[in-house]
């Protein structure tokens, strides 16, 4: 069982440098198996718009942690510099790195790269497969839509074998089949929560057969930990409002009047996004949740994507430390 830490996106990466990366020096020391970061383009208030540069400075300070992307765009990039720089990463730091990719869903950052959005699901499918020849191959050549080349020898060769582990944010129909195609893990959305991607997931692996690859694909919560059932539903209290101002500020980007967006329901979101409860409480229905799904691994999102802070989200991270994370690793 893999534990994971999420929810250092847009404005909750604000702040001193040295202050956000002890952050994850801490999760190291700690004992948690990795943190995820996302890629944000061309927003002129968010610190880190590279994961992979986040990702070398973070990996250089810690000694076990793994960092993955989720995810990187991969219409963005050009293939053969994206999987160089990769690979020189995963030799960086020993094998550490996991590559989460997708399609992307905001139309301004192509737009200002000139792509146009009827483009961008096949250069992220044509992307991947050069990926994987690049990393895999002596030289790769291609003749493709967006991208034609002979023989360039990509290097250096990833410590990962045969290439650092992939996963697929999807959520579609159209990229839930290439991730069955390709046999790639999942990595599954919190906000909406997993349940519809799952249905559908389920419903093609029976169209196709097979085994799928849920057990090496990865869903995330909120989790809300206290001392107590009373701590952490102060907790949650505190949570829910903020998710929901969260909500309407994100929608009214979208261009939806923020009095559409109605507010959370809390028993809803207890069962279908949260963790909450003791220490106790919150193993119990980490393993009841992975058992339920049959998915391996848990991206626990303790600042509420921001709207925690810090301070309080490192006092639940070492709470759960201390608490839960040992007697999840001895249940195996």
């Amino acid at each position: 069982m893999r534990i994971d830490l999420a929810g250092w996106t847009r404005e909750a990466t604000a702040g001193d440098p040295r202050d956000f990366l002890a952050l994850f020096e801490a999760a190291d020391r700690m004992g948690f198996d990795g943190v995820w970061f996302s890629e944000f383009r061309f927003r002129r208030a968010l610190p880190y718009p590279s994961t992979l540069l986040l990702a070398a400075a973070l990996l250089a300070r810690t000694e076990r942690l793994r960092v993955g992307t989720s995810v990187l765009v991969l219409a963005l990039h050009h293939p053969l510099l994206l999987a160089e720089e990769i690979a020189q990463l995963d030799r960086q730091c020993g094998g550490r790195l996991d590559i989460g990719i997708g399609r992307g869903t905001d139309p301004e950052t192509f737009r200002a790269l000139g792509i146009g959005p009827e483009e961008v699901r096949e250069r992220f499918e044509e992307a991947h497969g050069l990926l994987v020849r690049a990393w895999t191959q002596p030289a790769v050549t291609a003749r493709g839509r967006f991208w034609s080349f002979e023989g360039v020898p990509v290097g250096p060769e990833p410590v990962q074998r045969p290439h650092p582990p992939l996963h697929v944010a999807a959520a579609s129909r159209g990229t839930l089949e290439f991730a069955l195609r390709h046999d790639l893990p999942l990595l599954l959305s919190l906000e909406p929560p997993e349940g519809r991607q799952l249905a559908l997931y389920r419903t093609l692996l029976a169209e196709r057969g097979g085994e799928g690859a849920l057990g090496r694909s990865s869903l995330a919560r909120y989790v809300c930990i206290g001392r107590d059932a009373a701590e952490a539903r102060a907790r949650l209290e505190r949570l829910l409002p903020g998710l929901d101002r969260r909500r309407r500020h994100f929608a009214a980007l979208r261009g939806t009047p923020p009095d559409a967006v109605p507010p959370a329901d809390p028993a809803r979101f207890l069962r279908e996004q949260a963790i909450c409860g003791d220490p106790e409480a919150c193993h119990a229905q980490i393993r009841a949740l992975l058992a339920g799904t049959g998915i391996g691994a848990l991206r626990c999102v303790f600042n509420g994507n921001g709207v925690l802070d810090d301070g309080e989200a490192l006092a639940g991270m070492a709470l759960f430390a201390r608490e839960v994370l040992p007697a999840l690793r001895k249940a195996g």
